[in-house]
């Protein structure tokens, strides 16, 4: 298991000289261009940009799903392009969380068995696994939702559900790519509180999204232009 020392005079994320590019013959298509980018532990940072600027790209990279083609990466001074995919598996299942616009969960499953499945992945015992399945529904007030399937719940519902889901396993980060592109207003505000309060607690985020508001809730934005971070 990769251990990681959480210190409060280091930064969580350094990436230094980031590319990302795809080669079809002789020609480069690039992605991501020469990105630099420190993230603090504890931060709310909001990536801003048009379609096709690298963002979604970048925070993928950011949680270890896709890697540079040139460049350096450190988690906690982990050197993250150097890792293997054990290595890598092993840093994101334990101390990243995801939210996705479209939920991503599991759709054959009830809502407390998506619930349990990052626990089964961690290998957390039965007793402490209904322990922290009962602790999330209490927080997120879906107990009488537990044994509903996600086609059952509203589009709010199921992203809360996959908020708890990120955070049952308590990670350090959570990556959301616009985490309120699929919901109405309330359902948006209500999401948006919840990765607030999450971050108030201690709990780096980083967003992805067009919405001014959403970027709101966050303390910095970088604005992705054509895979080049932008000055505002």
């Amino acid at each position: 298991m990769v251990e990681i020392n959480s210190r409060l005079e280091i930064d969580m994320i350094k990436m230094k000289e980031i590319t990302k590019f795809y080669s079809s013959g002789f020609i480069k298509t690039f992605v991501l261009r020469n990105i630099n980018l420190n993230v603090e532990e504890g931060e709310f940072l909001t990536i801003m940009g048009p379609s096709g600027a690298g963002k979604s790209t970048l925070l993928h990279m950011l949680g270890m799903l896709d890697s540079p083609s040139n460049g350096e990466y450190f988690f906690y001074d982990k050197p993250v392009h150097r890792l293997s995919e054990r290595q890598l598996s092993d840093l994101h299942k334990n101390h990243i969380g995801f939210v996705f616009q479209s939920y991503h969960l599991i759709d054959d499953l009830t809502v407390y068995e998506n619930l349990e499945t990052p626990l089964l992945y961690k290998k957390v015992k039965g007793s402490e696994r209904k322990g922290k399945i009962a602790e999330m529904l209490d927080q997120f007030n879906m107990v009488a939702k537990k044994n509903l399937f996600p086609n059952q719940l509203s589009g709010g519902q199921q992203q809360k559900v996959a908020v708890a889901r990120s955070i049952i396993i308590n990670p350090k980060l959570i990556l959301a790519d616009e985490p309120t592109g699929n919901l109405n207003t309330k359902e948006g505000t209500e999401v948006m509180d919840l990765l607030k309060e999450l971050n108030e607690s201690g709990t780096t985020i980083i967003q992805v999204t067009h919405s001014e508001k959403n970027a709101s809730y966050g303390r910095r934005i970088i604005n992705l232009v054509d895979g080049w971070i932008m000055d505002k």
